[in-house]
């Protein structure tokens, strides 16, 4: 195999990286799902009150968001073009839940939840939008099949 076609070391860097990133996510799902005592110990009385308030279609988007991003890094490292699809899926989910959480719920999600996890959600939109970027370029470049 000659130099130009070897797969980039930075590429499985930020594919590593994101699967890493994204695996947070998904330990905090499946905590919150299963009502993780432990786990949910850090949350206020109201915090979890609103975690249980949740709609069924709303945790479907949250499931969506979470392990579409969780899916897109795996296809990511597999060099899978679906990586694209499966991040677009996961900023559907993101934006659900954020319209969720800042207009749908009828609660003060920055009162309940505090600038912390505001800026936290900034983030997660910032590195979502940044991988699905990454993947249309890299699918676009051919290092994607």
């Amino acid at each position: 195999m000659n130099s130009e076609n070897k797969t980039p070391v930075g590429f499985w860097i930020i594919s590593g990286l994101s699967l890493l990133w994204n695996a947070f996510g998904a330990v905090d799902y499946v905590m919150s799902q299963t009502k993780n005592a432990a786990y949910l110990a850090q949350m206020t009385a109201e915090q979890r009150a609103y975690l249980d308030s949740f709609p069924t279609w709303m945790e479907a988007f949250w499931a969506l968001g979470v392990w579409g991003s969780v899916l897109g890094s795996v296809l990511l490292l597999m060099r899978n073009r679906h990586a694209v699809a499966a991040f677009g899926a996961s900023l559907l989910g993101l934006a659900v839940s954020t319209l969720w959480h800042f207009g749908l719920s009828g609660v003060d999600f920055a009162k309940l939840f505090g600038a912390g996890q505001i800026a936290m959600m900034a983030f997660i939109w910032i590195v979502l939008i940044a991988l699905f970027v990454y993947a249309r370029k890299k699918r676009a470049q051919g290092l994607l099949r």
